[in-house]
């Protein structure tokens, strides 16, 4: 079993290795993808090495797209070439299940891949995920939301929970309890706070191109 994650430079680290680290424990194989092998650094500069170009990619039983830098969202989004777009679009051709977490909602969204879905992402972001007329957006701020073939998740550590549910998805119950035990995922911050609504889409620039908003 092998989940493939495609990064790219600014790449929110915790939306990368904190699930990563889960997905090992419970015995799945994970791909670093990129572009092009070698060096890629995380947000705030900390690198890190990807050992296979898309064009090396195998056939995955899921895909997990990491939010980042909204700069680096954009460019992604925004690229003449589609390069990253259009790997997801061929890869969620051939792979049972699509996940995204925080605002790798929005690189889902700008390749049509979550149309005709409800879906979330980091709740500063929801007003960008709502100029895509064909998504309906989950309502509050859920730390994941599955519907049929597509798993989204709120702000970045939300996906240590979502990645849980990938687990739980794709190996079952057990298994899932056995990586939260082994990791001591017992979460208890602390400190108490609560979401804003947020009324601005903070992705320069925003709307894309030939989006609309949604209600």
């Amino acid at each position: 079993m092998i989940i493939g994650i495609p990064v790219y430079d600014d790449v929110d680290m915790l939306d990368v290795t904190g699930p990563y680290e889960m997905f090992r424990w419970a015995g799945i194989e994970v791909d670093l993808l990129a572009t092009r092998r070698g060096m890629i650094q995380f947000r705030d500069a900390f690198p890190f090495k990807v050992e296979r170009s898309f064009a090396q990619a195998r056939r995955y039983d899921a895909l997990w797209v990491p939010g980042g830098d909204p700069n680096a969202l954009s460019e992604l989004i925004h690229d003449p070439k589609r390069v990253y777009l259009d790997f997801l679009i061929k890869q969620a051709a051939v792979t049972p299940m699509v996940a995204s977490v925080c605002e790798g909602a929005l690189l889902l969204a700008a390749a049509g891949l979550l149309d005709g879905y409800k879906a979330t992402t980091h709740w500063a972001f929801i007003p960008c995920l709502k100029a895509y007329k064909h998504i309906k957006v989950a309502r509050g701020h859920p730390r994941f939301h599955l519907d049929r073939d597509r798993l989204t998740g709120g702000g970045i550590s939300s996906g240590l929970d979502e990645a849980l549910m990938l687990i739980k998805l794709l190996k079952g119950g057990k298994v899932a309890r056995d990586v939260q035990r082994t990791t001591q995922y017992y979460p208890d911050p602390p400190v108490r706070s609560k979401l804003p609504v947020a009324r601005t889409c903070p992705m320069p620039p925003w709307p894309p191109i030939g989006t609309q908003a949604s209600s």
